[in-house]
């Protein structure tokens, strides 16, 4: 059995009681063979390239955060059709400075999480363009959650069988994706 890969997790909701933390961590528990490290991205100063040649350490600390992880699983929630600000600096923050993105070939997922109907799809797919764009390899699994309230008890725990079975799969699929592109990524030299 090979160690488990770690995963870098940005939630593109900072709430306190963000119901997309909570099917991040829902799926980190259905997960077992990956290793998921939450990443913060609240209090990242907004991306300013003037500040480049000097970085704020919020900046040094998220991009040495991502460069670490084997993967990168987003988890958003979907704001006017698209994602949340802090979510698009937090992209725009490892994407640079230009040539040194951490993103870059780094195996990568979404999940889109609402309580609406139609579970994100503004959102995802919108960050998918963006993710494209940085050459992170996406799983082509889609994911999109609706009517996410109703899936959590008081408490936060998964009360949704159909909902666990889903991520349970999901996390199988992505560990495999992981795997695939990893295999195919030839060996960084020193």
């Amino acid at each position: 059995m090979s160690q488990a890969r770690t995963v870098a997790v940005v939630v593109g909701s900072i709430r306190k009681d963000s119901v997309n933390r909570k099917v991040a961590q829902a799926l980190a528990a259905l997960a077992p063979n990956l290793k998921f490290e939450f990443v913060e991205i609240g209090a990242l100063p907004h991306f300013d390239q003037d500040l480049e040649s000097s970085p704020p350490a919020e900046w040094v600390t998220f991009r040495e955060q991502i460069a670490a992880a084997d993967a990168v699983l987003f988890v958003t929630p979907e704001y006017n059709r698209s994602i949340p600000g802090v979510l698009k600096n937090a992209i725009d923050v490892g994407s640079r400075p230009y040539g040194q993105s951490v993103w870059n070939g780094k195996p990568g997922a979404v999940i889109s999480v609402s309580p609406g109907a139609i579970g994100g799809f503004g959102a995802n797919h919108h960050l998918r363009q963006s993710l494209v764009f940085l050459n992170v390899p996406l799983l082509s699994q889609e994911a999109y959650i609706g009517g996410a309230y109703a899936l959590f008890s008081d408490t936060g725990e998964l009360i949704n069988d159909s909902t666990a079975d889903f991520l349970r799969a999901y996390g199988q699929a992505f560990s495999a994706w992981i795997e695939k592109i990893l295999a195919e990524t030839p060996a960084k030299t020193a």
